[in-house]
């Protein structure tokens, strides 16, 4: 069964709110910067997981969201998921320590230096495009992205 998961990018001007990876062990995205999100649970919406994860991790609750693509993530090593990506632009609460990692606002410039995910980079990219809603599928042999598919055209 694929896995299935949000992922949201808090945008801020001209900064994302970003989660670096460094404290669970076993965290296929570990030493990582990546947006905030994580697992559905049972009987949860897009919305439901997209919301619950953002206010576990960070203790803000979104007030205004947008739904932004479908994310397949075909891989040797892990398996097949299926990433709900979206953007927010407004919430409320104060932030709290995450359980995964530290969260940092960085200026969007400077995320193509940090490790992340090569498809991440894709997908970060359309999102400054301010693409319409796409479907990415992101195909991996181990950490290293062999083929990337946008609304089923092959784009590497």
């Amino acid at each position: 069964m694929p896995k299935l998961t949000t992922l949201c990018y808090l945008e801020r001007g001209d900064e994302y709110l970003l989660l670096h990876r460094t404290k669970k062990v076993h965290d296929e995205n570990r030493d990582k910067w990546i947006g905030v999100g994580g697992k559905f649970e049972e009987g949860e919406s897009p919305e439901d997981c997209l919301l619950r994860e953002v206010y576990e991790e960070t203790g803000l609750r979104l007030e205004r969201y947008r739904f932004r693509g479908i994310v397949t993530f075909a891989s040797d090593a892990y398996p097949c998921e299926y990433m709900h990506l979206f953007t927010a632009d407004r919430w409320s609460g104060s932030p709290h320590d995450c359980a995964e990692g530290e969260l940092a606002w960085l200026p969007k410039r400077e995320l193509a230096a940090l490790p992340m995910w090569e498809g991440d980079r894709i997908f970060l990219d359309l999102l400054e495009q301010n693409r319409p809603f796409f479907s990415l599928k992101l195909v991996y042999r181990g950490e290293r992205l062999t083929a990337a598919f946008l609304n089923g055209a092959r784009i590497r």
